[in-house]
Formats: C-alpha cells, sequence, structure tokens
C-alpha cells in the first residue's frame, strides 16, 4: 500500500510538471497536496514495516515527539491544501472572467507559503506542549503510531492546557478550513444551477467532482476516527480507523483524480511514452 500510494502521488507530479498543459492553478495545487500526501505516509508506514519486519515496536521519546511533529504538519497542511483547492473551482466556476487575473502565479505561490508557515507554527505549539507533559515509566502507545491524542491521555501530569490547546487548534484550523469548503461549494451549486445549458452544468460540476471526493473522502474517516474514539474508547477501533485516513485516503486520491480526469489521463500517456522512447535499448 505504502508503495503503491508513493508511485501513484509522484506519477501526479511528474505528469502535472512534465505537461505545459496543466501549468495552472488547479494542478499546481494537486501536485502539491500529492506532495503532501507522499510526505503524510511517510511520517508513520516507513516506521510500522521497520517495526513488523524486525518484531519490535519500541520507539523513543524523541522519535514520538518528532512522528507527532510531521503528523500535525502534514496532516493540517492536507486540510489548508483542500480548502485553497475549492476557493480555486470556486473563483473558476463563479469568476470565469476574472479567473486569470485573480488567481495568478504569485498569490498560487503566496496560498501555499502562508500554509506551510502556519501549519510550521501550529504543529511546533503543539510539539512543544507535549514536552512539558512528564510521563511513567514503560510507556505503552495503544496505536501504531504516535497521536497527539494518546500521548495527552497517557501524560501523568495535568493535560488542561494540552487539551485546550490542541481543540482550539482543531476548531480553528479544522473547523475554519471546512466552513471555507462549504461555502464555496455552496456558492458553485447556485453558479450552476443559473446556467441555462445542461452541457455547460456537465462541464462545470465534473471539473470540482474529484476535488469534492477527496474532501469527502478526508473529512468522512477524519471524523470517523474521532467519533471511534470517543464512543467507544476501543484502542483497536481507533487504531483501524486511523488506517483510513493516513493510509487508504493519500492512496486514492491519485486515482481518483486521474480516473476523473481527462488532462491527467492524456498527461500520464504522453509520459509513459516520453520514458518509453528515452529507455535505451540493450
Amino acid at each position: 500500500m505504502y508503495l503503491i500510494t508513493v508511485l501513484g502521488n509522484l506519477l501526479i507530479i511528474l505528469a502535472v510538471s512534465s505537461d505545459s498543459h496543466l501549468h495552472t492553478p488547479m494542478y499546481f495545487f494537486l501536485a502539491n497536496l500529492s506532495f503532501v500526501d507522499i510526505c503524510f505516509t511517510s511520517t508513520t508506514i516507513p516506521k510500522m514495516l521497520v517495526n513488523i519486519e524486525t518484531k519490535n515496536k519500541v520507539i523513543t521519546y524523541e522519535g514520538c515527539i518528532t512522528q507527532i511533529y510531521f503528523l500535525i504538519l502534514f496532516a493540517v497542511l492536507d486540510v489548508f491544501l483542500l480548502t485553497v483547492m475549492a476557493y480555486d473551482r470556486f473563483m473558476a466556476i463563479c469568476h470565469p472572467l476574472h479567473y486569470t487575473v485573480i488567481m495568478h502565479p504569485r498569490l498560487c505561490g503566496l496560498l501555499i507559503l502562508v500554509s506551510w508557515i502556519t501549519c510550521i507554527l501550529n504543529s511546533l505549539l503543539q510539539s512543544l506542549m507535549v514536552l512539558r507533559l512528564s510521563f511513567c515509566a514503560d510507556l505503552q502507545i495503544p496505536h501504531f503510531f504516535c497521536e497527539l491524542n494518546q500521548m495527552i491521555q497517557l501524560a501523568c501530569s495535568d493535560t488542561f492546557l494540552n487539551n485546550m490547546v490542541m481543540y482550539f487548534a482543531a476548531l480553528l484550523l479544522g473547523g475554519g478550513p471546512f466552513a471555507g469548503i462549504l461555502y464555496s461549494y455552496c456558492k458553485i451549486v447556485s453558479c450552476i444551477r443559473a446556467m441555462s445549458s445542461a452541457q455547460g452544468k456537465y462541464t462545470a460540476f465534473s471539473t470540482c467532482a474529484s476535488h469534492l471526493s477527496v474532501v469527502s473522502l478526508f473529512y468522512c474517516t477524519m471524523l470517523g476516527v474521532y467519533l471511534c474514539s470517543a464512543v467507544t474508547h476501543n484502542a483497536h477501533s481507533s487504531a483501524t480507523a486511523s488506517v483510513m485516513y493516513t493510509v487508504i485516503t493519500p492512496m486514492l486520491n491519485p486515482y481518483i483524480y486521474s480516473l476523473r480526469n481527462k488532462d491527467i489521463k492524456q498527461a500520464l500517456k504522453a509520459l509513459f511514452v516520453k520514458l518509453t522512447k528515452n529507455r535505451p535499448i540493450v
């Protein structure tokens, strides 16, 4: 699964970078999402595979804090990129005449830069908050990776401040972007309904169908994890649900976009042809 995830997302990045027709804001954000998905899965899966191979489930305290830092970083960055992509679709469908003027390369680069800086600062804050906690000896984490919520629950010291910061950040950096996505799609649906041409409606909807599928998959699995841990209090169920958004979602993203997008399909075909032609004959 890990190799499939890396390969699928890497092909999207190569397709977008090699085809000049895909040098648009939508595909620029898609390539960034693919890169973040590779990093997101690489935060947890390689360590898990090593643990399975060596039959050693031990992780150092420093390693656990590092894993928490990068896991939060790339998870929140996924949310931000999906929000930016929703804004891009909103501008393309609702304001097509002003799209190229507003979504210029400088703004696209600025949106990515702001997303990275915000996520880095948030991840740093959450990690530093964990460092202030004290833990008992021989700590056992009932999960296949170090998750912030699990670490806070296993602390021996007072965790009130940590919980407040964690929930506030989740509400602000998770709920805020989600509200932005909902607002964008409400406007998009309103614009599509106002179109008189059936072909125009289909074309407009098809440009955002893949993104809507990815957003639904990501948020539904993320919500499922927290509902599962809150309702059942079962570590095994929570770990199983976590596999969905840490492994399954990043793996499916490139295939959702490639299967439903003619431009990506054509770019991938051109890339394979180019690689085949450049291959030396022995």
